[in-house]
């Protein structure tokens, strides 16, 4: 099978979320399994080339965006990753904005990246069984193939699918960005691309695709109610039949504490003493002032998420005085919002022996803190699927999650009769039920005995990519045996 995977960002090229993780881990799957697979990418400036043997496959592209002709080239990596090189378009450090917003061009930007995708498949040639989209960013690929490529013999039997990875990110764009498109107006209705006078790329692919899915089995039924849906919910309904949900997996080369080059000790589930020096090391990182000794013996909540309020950052600014009050330290990584960011920066000014935040992404502290703490913080407002808990899982660190969309499905909520489960949810988003959960695990903490239980349950767990890419592909085989009837 020919699979084509297109994607705004992917691991280790260029990643701001969990979208990166999942294309590249996904890619690298397939390709371990012996499918005839690529990844298409823009080139954006920012990605770091030094490493790369990029090479030029002498294709140009000429992609019409509105009433002008935009040249592009296609560059590869290793035969098998593909960049689609466009200065205008892509010549930034960062893939969709700036920290002033948005770029204003990211419709024609990604536009044009669609209609290149497809341009470079003849070119190349490289006819595919599917196109595996993702997000908004590559929403107007299957709409393209059922409008512009209806008549074009080239693309006869490619299925396409689309992986919502998050419903909150739809593509809107003004209507007067239509023409940009090359999409005719008869499109822009509400049966169409047409979302409350706006263009909408994400529902044009949601339309269009073969086969939907999500990044978890509770997220697509979530996303069916108008609570979750962002407005289309009711166009979810209409495809529910069509809609499908796939757990992420994790990369365990990447993620594992038995070899972990970022720790200080590596550990694995039969053998914790690793895990404890760990918590010692970065204990003295990060709380300085604080004595060790008496630092080492209190619980660390860790957390390395995104500033926004979807990640439930406003439950534990309002939290912050009662998770204290329990002698807990609190290490956070991450970056967003710049309201969000201004308040854990001051509060970890004022209380600095027992809160650590800091502002950015440190790939090497991301390990230590996931090695380090006791338990995860994950209060999500919603969660298509997150990283964070699996990774959490697999580094012996409890996860204590809301229960929502992925974090339902993937964390298993302690049982105190039985002592069975692998973390603790909460399901009213509110920071006194959060709380609640907290003081449940800070029962278990008390509990050495417990607590090993559930780190060995949740160490044990098995979210590797190899479970998710064979339902891909079974997903994969059906559309194609649909499309070619």
């Amino acid at each position: 099978m020919k699979i084509l995977i297109a994607s705004s960002e992917a691991v280790p090229y260029v990643k701001t979320g969990g979208l990166a993780d999942v294309a590249g881990a996904l890619f690298k799957e397939f390709r371990k399994q012996k499918q005839d697979t690529i990844l298409v990418l823009p080139l954006y400036s920012g990605i770091d080339t030094s490493r790369m043997r990029l090479a030029d496959v002498k294709v140009s592209l000429q992609i019409p965006v509105g009433d002008r002709m935009v040249s592009g080239r296609v560059l590869s990596d290793r035969d098998a990753v593909y960049f689609i090189k466009c200065d205008e378009f892509f010549d930034r450090s960062e893939p969709y904005g700036s920290s002033e917003g948005d770029f204003s061009d990211n419709s024609s930007r990604f536009a044009f990246f669609s209609k290149a995708v497809l341009d470079m498949c003849k070119a190349l040639p490289f006819k595919p069984d599917i196109i595996h989209c993702n997000d908004w960013q590559t929403g107007l690929i299957p709409f393209y193939l059922r409008t512009l490529h209806r008549e074009d013999v080239f693309f006869a039997g490619t299925a396409t699918l689309l992986t919502i990875h998050n419903l909150g990110y739809q593509g809107l764009f003004p209507a007067s960005h239509l023409p940009l498109t090359n999409l005719g107006w008869e499109h822009f209705t509400p049966d169409g691309i047409e979302f409350f006078g706006e263009v909408n790329f994400l529902k044009a692919g949601l339309i269009a695709a073969d086969v939907l899915t999500t990044v978890s089995e509770t997220y697509s039924r979530e996303i069916l109610l108008p609570e979750f849906g962002f407005g289309l919910d009711g166009v979810l309904r209409k495809r529910a039949v069509d809609l499908y949900g796939i757990v992420n997996g994790i990369d365990y080369a990447e993620w594992d504490p038995a070899g972990d080059r970022h720790l200080p000790a590596t550990y694995h589930s039969g053998d914790l003493s690793g895990k404890s020096i760990c918590k010692q090391k970065i204990m003295e990182a990060l709380f300085p002032r604080a004595a060790a000794a008496r630092s080492s013996k209190v619980p660390l909540i860790g957390a390395v998420t995104r500033f926004s309020q979807q990640k439930g950052m406003d439950l534990v600014l309002e939290a912050i005085p009662d998770i204290l009050s329990f002698g807990v330290r609190i290490a956070i990584l991450g970056k967003g919002d710049e309201l969000y960011q201004r308040r854990f920066r001051d509060i970890s000014e004022r209380y600095s022996n027992s809160i650590s935040v800091t502002i950015g992404y440190d790939e090497s502290l991301a390990h230590r803190i996931y090695a380090g703490s006791d338990f995860f913080l994950m209060p999500s407002k919603y969660e298509p699927c997150g990283l964070g808990q699996l990774i959490a899982l697999r580094y012996g660190a409890i996860p204590i999650v809301r229960r929502t969309g992925g974090l339902a499905d993937t964390v298993n909520d302690y049982d105190p009769l039985t002592g069975g489960g692998t973390g603790f949810h909460f399901f009213d988003y509110t920071a006194s039920c959060m709380t609640d959960a907290l003081k449940r695990a800070f029962c278990v903490y008390t509990d050495p005995q417990k607590m090993h239980t559930v780190i060995e349950s949740g160490m044990k767990m098995d979210f590797s990519w190899k479970r998710s890419a064979r339902q891909y592909l079974a997903l994969y085989r059906s559309a194609v045996r649909t499309k070619k009837g």
